[in-house]
């Protein structure tokens, strides 16, 4: 019944912008801190940023620092990511997580590509 829903990734060129979306369902959305991860081609799943329930608290990873922003809209139970200055090293499907560490809870991703 858990459902999360990512959407918004296509090709860009470097340097220019992308934003992504998480629709989720089947949980109560506001309860839940979210993530944004991403996979590379040939690497593991990594981090890429965090806000909590209240958007109070935003945390990313050091390689998007400054050039991504992770937001939510709570009413419309959607996650946002809203990436600029995209680099080829960005290339990567982009997923949608709910909660800590501990819950397994993932969309089936989008794939964002940064090619010239």
């Amino acid at each position: 019944q858990i459902n999360l829903v990512e959407s918004g990734g296509g090709l860009v060129q470097p340097g220019g912008s992308l934003n992504l979306s998480c629709a989720a369902s089947g949980f109560t959305f506001v309860n839940f801190p979210m993530s944004w991860y991403r996979q590379a081609p040939g690497k593991q799943r990594t981090f890429v940023a965090t806000i909590n329930q209240g958007s109070t608290y935003t945390y990313y990873a050091d390689s998007v620092k400054g050039r991504f922003t992770i937001s939510r809209d709570n009413s419309k139970k959607t996650l946002y990511l809203q990436m600029t200055n995209l680099e080829f090293e960005d290339t990567a499907v982009y997923f949608c997580k709910r909660g800590d560490a501990a819950d397994d809870s993932w969309g089936r991703g989008t794939q964002v590509t940064v090619s010239s």
